[in-house]
């Protein structure tokens, strides 16, 4: 069983759908024990970091995503739930993430372009990850977003995307990955993605 997080901050939906398309079973929970009980975890999420952490910490489900996150089982971020995982963003100083990834969330400089990155991109990979497997290169993916992950373990970077500039799109570590585009939207590629997720087990 899947657990989808909800903590208020949307595209639920569209993302247990995608999973049914799978033919994987879901629940939308922001119950402790089934997010403890359940074999995979998936983070969503849409709006803004400061409000989500709020909402989170009302539902007092802090401690819980990040026991999920650090189990062993699959866990995976989307969207606003890549951003959550590290220490804090731009967007909403004074607000502490979950702390999962040492890091900050940090804005699309001004150049020119149009803020927020909406649409398709390609995926540019600095190596090998699980998350990609079986995708051909340079995999078109759909975005919404104005901020973006530096991590400060460059290692744990799976994805890049150039906007601009190249920013961190995406993340993996043991048994967690996280994508800052939505996989639930980006068609075929995206399904792949989440047979991806779907296919692992929990590290021993």
């Amino acid at each position: 069983m899947v657990a989808i997080i909800d903590y208020g901050a949307g595209n639920l939906r569209s993302v247990s759908n995608a999973l049914k398309t799978l033919g994987v079973e879901s629940i939308i929970t922001r119950d402790a024990e089934e997010i403890k009980n359940a074999s995979h975890v998936i983070l969503p999420g849409v709006g803004s970091f400061g409000w989500a952490m709020q909402m989170i910490d009302d539902l007092n489900l802090r401690d819980t995503i990040r026991e999920a996150a650090l189990s062993g089982k699959p866990f995976l971020g989307i969207c606003l739930g890549l951003q959550l995982l590290f220490d804090e963003s731009e967007e909403s100083p004074g607000y502490k993430g979950l702390g999962v990834f040492e890091g900050k969330i940090v804005r699309f400089e001004d150049r020119g372009l149009k803020i927020p990155h909406m649409g398709w991109n390609s995926l540019e990979f600095p190596k090998k990850a699980r998350m990609f497997e079986h995708l051909d290169l340079d995999p078109y993916v759909y975005f919404v977003h104005s901020y973006y992950a530096q991590p400060k373990d460059e290692s744990i970077v799976s994805a890049y995307v150039t906007y601009g500039q190249t920013v961190c799109v995406a993340v993996e570590k043991d048994n967690i990955f996280a994508a800052q585009f939505h996989p639930e939207k980006s068609g075929q590629v995206g399904m792949q993605i989440l047979k991806n997720f779907i296919s692992r087990e929990v590290d021993a």
